[in-house]
């Protein structure tokens, strides 16, 4: 069970049955509000990558956009919600709980204050150095020089997205440790809102101006970056949390020799390297696309959305809710409830990741054609995006499980473990490119992907265990045999309608070819739903335990 006494925010103490029973609940009821504003999240993004790819389709300029977007992505990745959160949450969750909220603020004060002036002095070189960036990224992209330049013009305008979402990270951080994650989980909203209304209305008032439409998603990044930083703001103002930037030289340098900040950047460089590893994984692969059929940067991204779709409504809210959670029980020496959060996650991975990675696997095609069938986006353009999906699908429970697994590691403020994993990995996942490559083209770089992230979850999962971090509670090898079960009469089911109708066939008629989607989706959930009860999974205590 995961009722076990835990330290409370300013001070250790037990707790009664009561309160430990209300902290379950509360633990439900956080990854729900994750999950559901990450759910409204990637509704809106298939809205944004649909109408991106209706406008747009995929071609040399979309593989220019694509590539630009990436850029400031992978340093958002790299150094604001990587590196910096894995090290910031844990830290401060254990500064607020062996030292109480005053001391929390004063160390959120100097970590903003270096953050700022970071984040400042690397969008500016990062506008200075697109020519280099997109040369480092896709140097196949001089195939179409138009693409080219316009991969630097809009890299050029990007860049500075990375100041707005690092600060974003650094709020989100805050909340989450005080157990606001409403606000963090919406705000991507915000950027898909604002792409929307940059391609339907942004795109054609250029093209009247006789200037490219793809620089109008450029706007709308660079908006959506705005906004999500504004949103934060009368969150933190109302905990009280708001941070103090300092411009006075004095502070910035007390800020710089503070314990706290110190240890934050010490966990920061073994972080750094491991996503590190994991982004120039993702550069290697940009790289290897970008010589490829022009087109293949978009593939590759089209599926991406659909990829991302159940990592982040059930890894990433996991991740997110359970991070300060496992560094509170690990501050107050709790491996019981330690080990019992991972279990919990571990199982709802395994119970809702599985099918999904079932569908991508069987179903990619349909799934495709519904959301991106439509204008400039061709019949070929479908059939490669679900070859690249399909790959994904091999290893999405992976994918899933590392967002559960690889919090274990950083809550306990070992980040060193991950890096070693990430590096294996890297060499993993570029043998495979240079083996499957000349045989499946772009496919091959998402299902080596897939490969990696199996390896590393399973990598990960052994860590754990030998560590003795994590111990399985017993019900495992059933629950497997259960959900597998499961999934083989969904996925029947799936393949059946996949290949017993013509989808690309009924692009005219979009709204019967979305609402036969979802009419399969719904039932071959229901088979899955009651399968899973008949045979004696009761999901709901299992989300409730």
């Amino acid at each position: 069970m995961l009722a076990k006494p835990h330290i409370v925010a300013n001070g250790p103490g037990s707790l009664s049955p009561a309160t430990a029973t209300l902290q379950r609940v509360s633990l439900f009821k956080s990854v729900s509000t994750v999950s559901l504003f990450t759910l409204v999240s990637r509704i809106t993004g298939f809205a944004r990558e649909t109408l991106i790819a209706t406008v747009f389709g995929a071609s040399a300029l979309t593989d220019a956009f694509n590539v630009a977007f990436r850029i400031p992505n992978l340093f958002r990745r790299l150094f604001a919600e990587g590196a910096f959160s894995q090290a910031f949450v844990p830290v401060l969750a254990a500064t607020r709980a062996e030292k109480g909220d005053a001391a929390t603020r004063v160390l959120v004060d100097k970590v903003a204050t270096l953050s700022a002036w970071a984040v400042l002095l690397a969008s500016l070189a990062g506008v200075l150095g697109a020519p280099w960036l997109v040369w480092v990224m896709a140097s196949g992209l001089s195939q179409s020089p138009q693409g080219l330049q316009t991969a630097v013009n809009l890299t050029s305008i990007m860049f500075p997205y990375i100041a707005f979402m690092s600060m974003v990270a650094l709020s989100a951080g805050i909340l989450n440790t005080w157990r606001r994650f409403a606000v963090p989980a919406a705000t991507p909203v915000l950027l898909n809102v604002c792409m929307i209304a940059s391609a339907w209305l942004g795109a054609p008032w250029l093209v009247s101006q006789g200037i490219e439409p793809i620089y109008s998603l450029a706007g709308g990044v660079m908006l959506g970056g705005v906004l999500q930083l504004a949103v934060q703001i009368p969150a933190l103002l109302k905990l009280g949390l708001l941070p103090r930037i300092s411009v006075s030289p004095a502070d910035i340098k007390a800020a710089w020799n503070d314990e706290g900040t110190r240890k934050i950047l010490a966990m920061m460089g073994p972080a750094l390297l491991g996503v590190g590893v994991a982004q120039l994984s993702l550069v290697i692969n940009t790289q290897i696309a970008s010589h490829l059929t022009p087109g293949s940067v978009s593939w590759i991204s089209y599926a991406d959305r659909l990829m991302e779709f159940p990592i982040a409504i059930l890894g990433v809210a996991l991740g997110v809710v359970l991070m300060p959670q496992l560094a509170a029980a690990k501050a107050a020496a709790d491996s019981v409830h330690y080990s019992a959060m991972l279990d919990w996650g571990l199982r709802l991975v395994l119970v809702l990741a599985l099918p999904c990675a079932i569908a991508l696997l069987v179903f990619a095609a349909p799934l495709v054609s519904v959301l991106y069938h439509y204008g400039a986006f061709s019949a070929n353009d479908v059939r490669q995006t679900s070859l690249a999906l399909t790959g994904y699908g091999v290893g999405l429970l992976g994918l899933v499980a590392i967002k559960v697994l690889a919090p274990g590691f950083y809550a306990n403020q070992d980040t060193r473990t991950p890096v070693r994993i990430a590096v294996v990995v890297l060499v993993f996942t570029q043998l495979m490119n240079w083996l499957l490559v000349p045989y499946l083209a772009h496919a091959a770089l998402t299902l080596s992907i897939a490969l990696g992230a199996l390896v590393n979850a399973l990598s990960l999962l052994i860590g754990l265990r030998r560590q003795g971090q994590f111990i399985p509670l017993p019900g495992w090898p059933l629950l497997m045999l259960q959900v597998l079960l499961a999934c083989c009469l969904m996925g029947g089911g799936l393949y059946w309608a996949a290949h017993n109708w013509d989808w690309n066939g009924l692009q005219s008629q979009a709204w019967l070819r979305a609402g036969l989607m979802a009419v399969v989706l719904v039932m071959v959930s229901v088979v899955y739903l009651v399968t899973l009860r008949v045979i004696g999974v009761d999901l709901r205590a299992l989300l409730r335990r």
